[in-house]
């Protein structure tokens, strides 16, 4: 049972994390780990398990993740597909190149492992393991995210902040951002059906080069068509990225009530990173996702996730760097 004992412990430190914040990656990490080791426990139990049974513990620390990366490079392939029917090319590339890097890397090791070079063995090792480091942090983002998307909001909130993006024809709110409003617009209403105190819809968003109004402005004006009363909207219109849309909002919050209680909608695919963001930011409040078009969302998923890896890249890429540097040694010893 001794092999247990790490699953239990970054078990025990994913809670305590959580706990404390549930806007922080390294509870992914965490997850991640705690999976990893239990995987490992789990294998140490196979020779003393009945026949049968064994083999399904093997099937599916080993053969479900080859079967699933193998699946997930041909999902990749067809989203990207559809993407382009949908969106066109430029949408689905990051789809299209992550499918077919998979296949590419499993060329690869096919290919130069069977050299019976032992320099090449440390270069497809060197490999693996960089493939294997970015697959692993990108499945904690890809469990984690999917348990923060579970999250509800329990009791009143004061604000329902929902974050902008472009605007179509320049004053005209797209399917993407209308999503979002209406999500705010159901936290608004449920708040109220229920006898809570009304929420006030907080819209974050700036006047962009090739846009006619402001994103908050076009936004505001959505939700008043849609039946929500002027008084419950308030504007934050000065902000043009993410991270000025969390701290102007912020402002804004903080002016009116400095105990205020938020909540932030962004699309489903943006909540984890934007409740990153949040955290940073010093913005009182969790993060919810609005549904996003099932085609749209793997690509999208791609994108946060390298913008994730790249905000933690002095940690990455050290560990990157160590991989090649170990690789580099091996292959030149083995040469």
């Amino acid at each position: 049972m001794y092999a247990f004992v790490p699953a239990a412990l970054f078990l025990v430190l994913f809670g305590v994390s959580v706990r404390e914040d549930r806007r922080r990656f390294r509870n992914a990490v965490y997850l991640g780990l705690t999976l990893i080791f239990l995987s490992v426990a789990l294998l140490t139990l196979v020779p003393y398990l009945p026949a049968g049974l064994d083999t399904a513990v093997v099937a599916l620390v080993f053969l479900v993740p080859a079967l699933g990366t193998i699946a997930l490079g041909f999902f990749l392939i067809g989203n990207a597909v559809t993407v382009i029917r949908k969106e066109g090319r430029r949408p689905a590339l990051l789809s299209f190149a992550a499918g077919m890097g998979i296949f590419a890397l499993i060329a690869f090791v096919l290919t130069l492992g069977n050299r019976g070079s032992q320099a090449w063995d440390a270069v497809v090792v060197g490999v693996v393991l960089l493939a294997g480091y970015v697959s692993f942090l990108f499945l904690c983002f890809l469990a984690y995210a999917f348990l923060y998307g579970r999250i509800t909001v329990h009791g009143d909130v004061d604000f329902v902040v929902m974050l902008g993006s472009g605007l179509i024809g320049g004053d005209r709110v797209p399917p993407l951002l209308a999503s979002r409003l209406r999500k705010g617009r159901e936290i608004h209403d449920a708040q109220i059906a229920r006898g809570g105190r009304v929420p006030l819809l907080l819209t974050s968003g700036g006047k962009g080069s090739d846009e006619k109004l402001a994103e908050a402005r076009a936004m505001a004006d959505w939700l008043i068509a849609e039946g929500v009363p002027q008084e419950h909207v308030r504007l934050e219109d000065r902000s043009r990225t993410t991270e000025e849309n969390l701290l102007f909002s912020r402002t804004v919050m903080e002016a009116a009530d400095p105990g205020y209680r938020c909540v932030v909608v962004t699309n489903n695919f943006h909540a984890f990173r934007a409740a990153m963001m949040a955290r940073k930011a010093g913005v009182n409040g969790q993060v919810l996702g609005s549904p996003t078009a099932k085609y749209f969302w793997p690509s999208a998923t791609i994108r946060e996730f390298v913008a994730v890896f790249w905000e933690h890249r002095i940690v990455n890429l050290g560990i990157c760097g160590a991989i090649v540097a170990l690789t580099a040694a091996l292959a030149a010893v083995s040469a």
